[in-house]
């Protein structure tokens, strides 16, 4: 029998509980959203459908929208995974995996479009925004302000010194790069910072304590999804785009 307290037993449940039906749910839709613009992306590519995804606003708003979802959560998480204490070791396993994804990426782009090798596209943001928001886990209302400062820098400020390829990672920039992925720390960090801020607001106000495991089949199967993320982003475009091209093979 334990002889810890009553509190003691409620502290270790809450700190074996990292996860939340509702961030999985909101990281499922973001899932659902990407799977579906990246698959009408290659009907294009393979000209099955006609799409301007370089000037049309709604598929440019379309990615914004998308990629603030997901970077929102990845600040948010990285803040619920800290709320108690930070488990280094499964931080680190995830980094690395995270590297080891984007590495695979960047292999990728080199080996089918070479002319546009995604070098510092989404998950090579997440695993620096990974590293850096480390240093700002223990802020509150400043990480809601100095995100929307990042925000803001990059909208009114530009500079042609970060054209130079070395520092395209940075953003502020003049021009976007010739890539198929590019997710600049600028101005993107900021998001990931509001994140974390709206992260402590929740968990200030206890607006996830009442979240449970139940929910109906869509529910479930879009929190499924959200908890592997990493994994269906990595093999969902080399499945559409090994598909795509057996069909436009054997029937055009």
């Amino acid at each position: 029998m334990s002889n810890a307290s009553p509190n003691q037993l409620i502290s270790n449940r809450a700190q074996q509980s990292t996860r939340y039906l509702s961030v999985d749910i909101l990281r499922g839709v973001a899932i659902v959203m990407m799977i579906a613009f990246h698959f009408t992306y290659d009907l294009n590519y393979f000209h099955f459908v006609t799409a301007d995804f370089y000037h049309d606003p709604f598929w440019l708003n379309f990615r914004t929208l998308i990629l603030s979802l997901f970077l929102v959560l990845v600040g948010f998480s990285l803040q619920l995974a800290a709320a108690h204490k930070l488990n280094y070791r499964r931080h680190l396993r995830r980094l690395a995996l995270l590297i080891g994804a984007a590495v695979a990426v960047t292999a990728g782009s080199f080996l089918i479009f070479p002319d546009m090798v995604i070098l510092f596209g989404v998950l090579h943001f997440i695993a620096l925004a990974s590293v850096l928001g480390l240093l700002f886990l223990r802020f509150y209302w400043i990480n809601l302000l100095l995100g929307v400062g990042v925000v803001v820098l990059d909208l009114w400020f530009q500079h042609a010194w970060f054209n130079q390829p070395a520092w395209h990672w940075i953003g502020l920039m003049t021009h976007k790069p010739t890539t198929l992925d590019y997710v600049p720390l600028l101005p993107w960090f900021g998001v990931v910072l509001v994140g974390m801020f709206l992260a402590r607001l929740a968990l200030k106000y206890e607006l996830l304590s009442t979240t449970n495991r139940g929910g109906n089949s869509l529910t479930l199967l879009l929190a499924l999804s959200g908890r592997h993320s990493l994994f269906i982003y990595i093999i969902h475009q080399p499945l559409f785009f090994g598909i795509l091209y057996l069909v436009r093979l054997i029937f055009w």
